[in-house]
């Protein structure tokens, strides 16, 4: 793949996919499940092995259609995710602003450089539109247009200039997780704690598709397991929905609602700001892997204990206004962080134990745990991880 198609490429790292597919590999060969609809028989090993086949070729196939995102996390009511600065369609919207309920994502693909997505409102949308050269950012709420461009630096299109990755300069970074996305996080938390299987063929968006079943073995988990349906001709994926135990429907779940792998006409990627909008010159900013900052703001952000499906974010609470470029007092990323520690501590219930005391809110797939010495630990895990992880000294 030619290094400035980098920005927009889906594709899991193949390193990934190599461990997971040895995890595979160390265990029984698992046959894969007949059922409607029809397709051949493949085992996951083999799944895992054509995906990273098809990842490493870097090439999206031509298309059109819509992602829905449905999330339905069992968080209660916090004022910190509540009244954020827009619509989950508008540029100012909170990547919380997807913690609940449906969102879409409406995307035209013609290659690497050619491409459009479409965040829609209720009664606005948020468009970027790449034409070769020319990248726009529409957002209609507030009648902008910005014209994208690469730091000078860089030579070219940095990784993240574009909505694929982490770290870019567009409502689109965070505040929407694509299939592909969604199963690159699965895979890459994957690894010898998860048994790896194959499970029922399913329909997504017409399209007929293998299931592969990540089901976590880490005891403290509360993830019951991760499916993830690639496209039965395409191996790209279709739907990632994340059950968590005890649950009989999806917490979370991201998917094609619709989709055609044909090339888009395209006066879809034809742009010009309509009379009286607002135009602006932005500039791309690479992804936080590749900003010299990038350590110091991991750092702010706190360390890891564990690993894999078990991994408890450990971070200190934060004590003094944001003073990072572009945030306003008290926020990140559009959330009130003053408010939602206020909501978390009413809501969350009263603990102790040798690790010390403090509040613990728990919910279908997440503990948090906020420590009365000013720490606040969370994962995907029993509130029991926690108190380990609060329990450890650096």
């Amino acid at each position: 793949m030619a290094k400035r198609a980098r920005a927009v490429r889906w594709g899991v790292p193949v390193a990934a996919v190599a461990v997971v597919a040895a995890a595979v590999g160390t265990g029984p060969v698992i046959a894969a499940v007949r059922s409607d609809p029809s397709l051949p028989d493949r085992t996951a090993e083999q799944l895992l092995a054509e995906v990273a086949r098809t990842w490493q070729n870097g090439r999206m196939p031509q298309m059109s259609g819509t992602i829905v995102e449905t999330a339905s996390l069992g968080l209660p009511a916090l004022p910190g995710l509540s009244g954020l600065s827009g619509p989950p369609g508008s540029a100012g919207a909170s990547p919380a602003s997807l913690l609940s309920g449906s969102h879409q994502l409406k995307i035209w693909y013609a290659g690497e450089n050619r491409f459009r997505l479409m965040l829609p409102g209720e009664m606005s949308e948020t468009d970027l539109i790449a034409d070769g050269d020319e990248v726009w950012l529409w957002d209609s709420a507030a009648n902008k247009a910005t014209r994208m461009t690469a730091p000078a630096a860089t030579g070219g299109r940095p990784e993240g200039a574009f909505p694929m990755r982490p770290g870019s300069a567009t409502p689109f970074d965070t505040r929407f997780a694509t299939p592909e996305q969604a199963a690159r996080q699965a895979l890459e938390a994957a690894g010898t704690d998860t048994a790896i299987g194959v499970g029922e063929n399913v329909t997504v968006a017409g399209r007929a598709a293998y299931q592969i079943v990540l089901t976590p073995k880490a005891a403290d988990s509360l993830i019951k397991d991760v499916r993830v349906a690639l496209d039965g001709e395409k191996l790209m994926p279709l739907r990632v929905q994340v059950y968590a135990k005890g649950a009989a429907e999806p917490v979370f779940e991201v998917g094609f609602e619709s989709l055609s792998f044909t090339a888009p006409a395209p006066e879809n990627f034809a742009f010009t700001p309509p009379p009286g909008a607002k135009v602006e010159e932005g500039t791309a900013v690479p992804s936080a892997g590749h900003r010299p900052e990038a350590a110091a703001e991991a750092r702010d952000r706190g360390r890891v204990v564990g690993s894999g499906w078990d991994s408890v974010l450990v971070t200190s609470l934060p004590d003094a206004p944001a003073e990072r470029s572009g945030e306003r007092d008290g926020e990140r990323d559009g959330v009130d962080l003053a408010a939602l520690l206020d909501g978390v501590r009413s809501s969350a219930t009263p603990v102790s134990g040798a690790w010390g005391s403090g509040r613990l809110l728990r919910t279908k797939v997440v503990s948090i745990l906020i420590t009365d010495d000013g720490r606040l630990l969370a994962g995907a895990v029993t509130p029991e991880a926690l108190y380990r992880a609060a329990g450890e000294k650096r």
